[in-house]
């Protein structure tokens, strides 16, 4: 059986450029937060990933979509364009202490084969990061989900995002984040996607020797991810990660965030969005020559 590789979702540089469209009922409280009619209907959900698909995908080296709103439709509408992979998030969201996202498992409504079929070329897992919650069972859902991946022939990327414990009140991010990677950074995916040091904030060598650190607990080509980081400073983020070893990013609300609930989204993603994915995968280049 055919395998994917990770060539199959970089660009022609080797770096990763890829477009994170997966976000669930977080999109949804955005377009809430944006002032769009109460309560927000599942197709104003679609509709604009399918459309951020369909007008950003070129500009990508992959999409991340989701089951829950967008796969179908997406591969229906054959909204991926030819240069661009997609990726499928296999993790089913469960909510809960009035968040969103309260855990996650593997979402095994999720057809690898299927997946394939339809022209996937990568499986994306989500792994909440607690220090007071169980390693073992983080490193062997990791590990089945990889084998799911592999035994398909898919690449298997894995996302985690560090979270306060559930019993106690101190909680050190960046030190989660290190702690994170120093668990899972070789845990026999193909790619890991990790949160940015200080959320992209401070100076550049401050950014630089927090991002070192990281890289020296991930055995595996990592990229970074949008969420939490002011969109201006995002461009400077994904520099200065790659300065210290990262491949690229994997990012959605950097690229797409401030259109949502503006008239005319069509007109918007390729008026706003567009130049900055294309801006994004630039820098991706330059970075990836330097090395």
């Amino acid at each position: 059986m055919s395998q994917y590789t990770l060539k199959d979702i970089t660009r022609p540089s080797g770096g990763f450029s890829m477009l994170a469209v997966d976000q669930r009922e977080a999109m949804r409280l955005m377009f809430a937060a944006a002032g769009a009619p109460q309560p927000v209907a599942d197709q104003v959900l679609t509709d604009f990933k399918v459309n951020a698909a369909k007008i950003l995908s070129p500009y990508a080296s992959a999409i991340l979509v989701d089951q829950q709103f967008c796969y179908r439709q997406v591969v229906e509408q054959n909204a991926v364009a030819q240069n661009c992979a997609m990726i499928v998030a296999a993790d089913k969201f469960i909510p809960g202490n009035g968040i969103p996202v309260d855990s996650v498992i593997i979402d095994k409504q999720v057809d690898a084969q299927a997946v394939k079929r339809d022209g996937g070329k990568a499986l994306k897992l989500l792994v909440l990061w607690r220090s007071d919650e169980d390693p073992q069972q983080r490193l062997e859902m990791v590990k089945e989900f990889n084998q799911i991946c592999h035994t398909n022939g898919l690449v298997s990327i894995i996302e985690p995002v560090v979270r306060p414990p559930r019993r106690s009140a101190s909680f050190d991010r960046e030190q989660a984040i290190i702690d994170a990677a120093k668990e899972l950074g070789d845990s026999g995916a193909d790619l890991y996607k990790v949160e940015m040091p200080l959320f992209g904030k401070g100076s550049q060598q401050t950014l630089l020797n927090a991002s070192q650190r990281l890289n020296e607990h991930i055995s595996m080509p990592w990229v970074i991810l949008s969420s939490g980081i002011d969109e201006k400073l995002f461009p400077r983020a994904v520099r200065i990660a790659m300065t210290a070893g990262a491949s690229g990013f994997l990012a959605g609300r950097a690229v797409w965030s401030s259109v949502i609930g503006l008239p005319d989204t069509e007109m918007m993603l390729r008026d706003i969005s567009v130049p900055k994915l294309q801006r994004l995968g630039e820098i991706v280049d330059e970075m990836m020559a330097r090395r």
